[in-house]
């Protein structure tokens, strides 16, 4: 059971979940939060992926998932802001050719209109990947998303091979869902990644979800390759660990991966309140100076903030 009880969202905005977010940052002398992994895009494609999610589409593994945050755009980002979020980002990315360069000019937009948010771009293996990744590089990116369950396709496709070597050229992080979870899909898990981390080393690849349910796999790529960070997003809540539990043997190694391990959430695509992705963190109890570096201060250094 949660030892942090967790106030619910009400209907006229974010309430005391505001102030215990704002406790929780607040305790540890931090100056608010910084989340790697949040989710703004089209709103006719974030309601697409709603739909998904409401459908029990296979890639949520056919869960119950109800989406906690439901709210318009600003409010979501103000929702955030309540929460002491100081900088957040645009996680957005194509299911099929043809759609990266389109989603790409809509977050230089929103980035322009969002200053708190930090610019995000996206890539898929097609011709002119190369190109329009430059073009996003040069536009002021500062982080990309890419999600190999959802898209489909082998992070290691010859395609792909220029824009990593761009990226990596350019040190911009790639938050990157390569995971088997919630449901594994033709090209997850570790292995693909291993590829292309042996092709481009200094790749500085973002695993979202710590990996999950590959956990210990790809620490051990984050142990083998100094530019491999970890996100937290969703590890660790009663949701996750109901499916896909962490194995607690590997806490020594969270604990030692501690600089390399950045605050993610989910949001708004949360079944759950946002405060209990800390709380979840805030149980392991691994201690005050961890929690600091994956709450902030990772991402601050990582992203300059």
């Amino acid at each position: 059971m949660d030892d942090h009880p967790v106030a619910p969202v009400g209907p006229a905005g974010p309430g005391t979940e505001a102030e215990e977010a704002r406790r929780f940052w607040g305790r540890l002398g931090l100056p608010g939060l910084v989340d790697v992994h949040t989710h703004f895009m089209p709103e006719r494609v974030l309601h697409k992926v709603w739909e998904y999610f409401d459908a029990l589409g296979p890639m949520t593994g056919g869960l119950e998932w109800p989406i906690t945050y439901r709210q318009e755009e600003t409010e979501r980002a103000d929702i955030l802001r309540e929460f002491g979020v100081r900088a957040f980002t645009a996680m957005l990315y194509p299911h099929k050719p043809g759609m990266a360069r389109w989603l790409n000019g809509w977050a230089a937009d929103f980035a322009r209109r969002t200053p708190d948010c930090l610019h995000t771009a996206t890539l898929y293996p097609e011709p002119g990947v190369e190109a329009y990744v430059r073009e996003a590089v040069e536009a002021g990116a500062r982080v990309f998303k890419a999600h190999v369950q959802v898209g489909a396709y082998d992070p290691a496709d010859d395609l792909l091979q220029p824009a990593w070597g761009l990226l990596a050229e350019a040190g911009i992080p790639v938050v990157i869902h390569c995971g088997s979870g919630p449901a594994p899909g033709k090209h997850t898990g570790p292995e693909p990644i291993t590829r292309v981390l042996a092709r481009h080393p200094r790749l500085r690849l973002v695993v979202a979800h710590l990996g999950m349910p590959e956990y210990e796999e790809f620490f051990a790529l984050a142990e083998r390759y100094g530019e491999v960070r970890l996100d937290t997003t969703m590890a660790f809540t009663d949701f996750s660990e109901s499916l896909m539990p962490f194995p607690r043997r590997a806490l020594p190694r969270l604990a030692a991966l501690g600089d390399r391990v950045l605050l993610g959430s989910d949001f708004p695509n949360l079944p759950y309140p946002y405060v209990h992705q800390l709380h979840a963190l805030e149980r392991l109890d691994l201690g005050d100076d961890w929690l600091r570096a994956v709450c902030h201060d990772n991402a601050a250094e990582l992203f300059g903030l």
